[in-house]
């Protein structure tokens, strides 16, 4: 527009010099003397206005590049190939393991379960609901990038849909066994480019692991690790459960450990009073899944008709477990769960 109003000035300004003199008197004679004609000052041309730079056009917002080596796909605890898109920076884990597997190898959550009691800074995470039943519209409010699901607890098809239908990456990482732990933290490792957090916290576990071993070698111990129902139903962990393959991985011999599975709870099985009786084993550890004032399994076993008479209770071997370190939160502190089993028979021995 400047640009055309500029060339309409210089058009106006050239018509009026060419005719400037129509309104003025036409001269009558010539010039009789010698001297030149002076000449007629002409009007000056108008300038040409310098039209404004324009301004560029902005830029289109782009998404910024990937970190290095992402996209990357890895492959979860149920076998599943997923694709990773970029570093996680907020990850919601739905499980007390999938917590501390997260913190184990450098990382945070944005959100958490409620039973979370570790470590303490996953505490000022929000809140997304039970690990059994968390809360869709919490999760996603976190605009998370991430969610690290339980392959031991999310296993109904129909809580694995509700997960995997947010439009979110999920890998489903947990822990059954002390093996499963060293396969979840390399999962983990890798989906947060932790590989060498992810190795040390590894080599920790199998080091307390081989000196649990051989601190307890020689003994030839056999013990039973029991949970109990409000029905006064006692179950045993087989080898199959996390608390079970914590007795097998430092030696221990669990005469439960074969039986057929049974009951409510995976990887235990029902033991009648009498079984008990027959296993007498040197060691009895209890877990009580109930909060206080609930009271101990470990108090209430000298209830059933002849567990007074077991070794275990003769000998003051019954021991009552941390329900988070062998039950509810497999995971990287299994390094304690070892010490609390070698502290304990060590202390029964001296």
């Amino acid at each position: 527009m400047l640009l055309a109003l500029s060339l309409v000035a210089l058009m106006s300004a050239a018509l009026l010099v060419a005719c400037g003199g129509d309104e003025d008197p036409a001269p009558t004679t010539a010039p009789t003397d010698a001297t030149a004609p002076t000449d007629t000052p002409t009007a000056a041309p108008t300038p040409a206005a310098t039209p404004e730079p324009t301004e560029a056009p902005a830029a289109e917002p782009t998404e910024p590049p990937p970190a290095p080596g992402y996209p990357r796909d890895v492959v979860d605890l149920f076998g599943r190939t997923v694709t990773i898109p970029d570093l996680p920076k907020a990850i919601v884990a739905v499980s007390p393991t999938a917590t501390e597997l997260v913190y184990a190898v450098g990382g945070t959550v944005v959100g958490r379960t409620q039973t979370v009691n570790y470590p303490p800074e996953a505490l000022e995470a929000t809140d997304v609901g039970s690990a059994y039943q968390p809360n869709p519209e919490a999760m996603l409010a976190l605009e998370p990038d991430l969610i690290v699901a339980d392959y031991t607890i999310h296993i109904a098809p129909a809580v694995r849909d509700a997960l995997e239908g947010l439009g979110v990456p999920v890998i489903y990482a947990g822990a059954a066994s002390v093996d499963d732990v060293l396969t979840g933290l390399a999962l983990l490792g890798e989906v947060l480019d932790q590989p060498d957090a992810a190795a040390d916290a590894a080599a920790t576990i199998e080091a307390a692991r081989t000196a649990a071993r051989e601190a307890l070698a020689g003994h030839d111990l056999t013990a039973v690790l029991l949970i109990g129902d409000r029905d006064r139903v006692l179950y045993g962990a087989k080898v199959t459960s996390y608390a079970g393959s914590i007795l097998e991985a430092l030696g221990i011999s669990n005469p439960a450990s074969d039986l057929p599975d049974s009951g409510p709870f995976p990887g235990f099985t029902r033991l009648a009073p009498e079984v008990m009786l027959e296993f007498d084993p040197d060691y009895i550890f209890t877990v009580t899944p109930a909060p206080p004032p609930a009271p101990r399994l470990s108090g209430m076993l000298g209830l059933f008709p002849g567990f007074s008479g077991l070794q275990a209770f003769v000998n003051g071997r019954v021991v009552e477990l941390d329900v988070h370190l062998f039950v509810q939160a497999p995971g990287p502190r299994v390094v304690e769960a070892f010490a609390v089993v070698v502290d304990t028979i060590a202390g029964s021995e001296q």
